[in-house]
């Protein structure tokens, strides 16, 4: 069986990717999508984007989404492939989403992560060996002072949420975004070296670009 990944170089992401291939589920694509609905900190570092891919030896994909949904599925659905995988958790407009596509591609959705407690699930992906820093921050949520973070243990967790109860352990409400630095899909990890830090209507974020250590 195969599968094609949403992408962003998130942490959500990969580690849907990283229990889906320990089911047996092969993914040698991965999906970033340019979004419509305002600017992306992940997709304004797509170097670090390609650089995860390449780090994974899987195939990356980019699609517009200004050509729109349908369009999507379409293209989705001439991979053959056998799922859909994406990283939600708590967000229920998102899997609804997913099922679409899916359906209108002909394939399976599948949503590792779904409905897992997030301070469990922020615990268990850093466990597993995954390593990721903030790279973008939510102007209302989070202070700028967050970029640039790295989670490399739960004792970083556990740092983070004491000095900001009111946030998400995995930022599901988009409090923050992230990049993974080390993970059990790549031999080795990477470091972020910050090159610039920018605002936009809805964010803080950084540009960057990942080194290896």
């Amino acid at each position: 069986m195969k599968g094609v990944a949403f992408f962003s170089g998130g942490k959500d992401g990969l580690y849907a990717v990283h229990l889906a291939e320990k089911n047996g589920i092969k993914v040698p694509y991965l999906l970033a999508l340019k979004t419509t609905i305002g600017l992306s900190p992940h997709w304004e570092n797509f170097s670090a984007i390609k650089t995860l891919a390449e780090a994974m030896g899987k195939e990356l994909l980019t699609f517009d989404m200004s050509r729109g949904s349908e369009a999507l599925a379409e293209f989705i659905g001439s991979l053959d492939v056998d799922y859909l995988i994406a990283g939600d958790v708590l967000l229920e407009d998102h899997p609804k989403w997913i099922e679409r596509l899916a359906e209108g591609a002909g394939v399976k959705p599948l949503e590792p992560l779904w409905e897992r407690d997030t301070k469990e699930l922020a615990e268990e992906i850093l466990n597993a060996g995954f390593e990721y820093a903030i790279i973008a921050v939510n102007r209302e949520k989070l202070s700028k002072e967050w970029l640039g973070y790295i989670f490399r243990s739960v004792a970083d967790l556990e740092l983070f949420l004491e000095k900001n109860p009111g946030v998400d352990p995995v930022g599901e409400f988009g409090e923050f975004h992230t990049v993974v630095l080390a993970s059990p899909l790549f031999k080795g990890c990477f470091d972020i070296e910050i090159l610039s830090r920018e605002e936009s209507e809805r964010y803080h974020w950084v540009r960057f670009r990942l080194v290896r250590e």
